[in-house]
């Protein structure tokens, strides 16, 4: 049976990253007071957003505590699957950024009602609206990984080892 260490650790690396960029640019670097930086105009600016409801604002109005009570249920969802399946390491790395990710935009909202959201990215003409963070790039990573890796049986199967 594979060890469930490649989420796990993926899990713990996500939340670190994510609480730890907030820290510091949030509050070390005082983003909140200052609303915005710019880094490398137009690539990377540093724009404060406290983001209500999930990705790109959407649904502001279901609350803190349903939004928390959904990503409860999906990494509980998540997590049973990995104990029970044992998928590869890949999805299991995948899962682990989901789940990671889910957990610090909680975090956010048990700190302060709303996930804290800093980075805006812009190229080529185009001027994003919005800003995201560290979960959620780790979000869509891995749900991108849980569709690209799973499904596929022979991928998952582990062979038996001799001796």
């Amino acid at each position: 049976m594979r060890s469930l260490a490649p989420l796990t650790v993926t899990t713990i690396l996500i939340v670190l990253a994510d609480q730890i960029s907030k820290l510091a640019v949030v509050h070390v670097m005082d983003l909140k007071s200052l609303g915005v930086i710019i880094v490398a105009d137009p690539f990377l600016i540093l724009r404060m957003a406290w983001n209500e409801g999930i990705n790109f604002g959407f649904l502001p109005f279901a609350g803190k505590w349903v939004l928390i009570g959904l990503a409860a249920a999906i990494c509980a969802w998540i997590l049973g699957w990995m104990i029970r399946d044992r998928p590869s390491r890949i999805v299991q790395i995948s899962a682990g950024l989901v789940v990671g990710g889910a957990i610090g935009n909680v975090i956010d909202r048990l700190l302060y009602g709303a996930v804290a959201d800093f980075l805006n990215m812009s190229c080529c003409g185009f001027e994003n609206p919005w800003s995201f963070n560290v979960a959620d790039i780790a979000i869509f990573l891995g749900a991108f990984g849980l569709i690209l890796f799973t499904g596929d049986s022979k991928k998952d199967v582990q062979t038996p080892r001799n001796g």
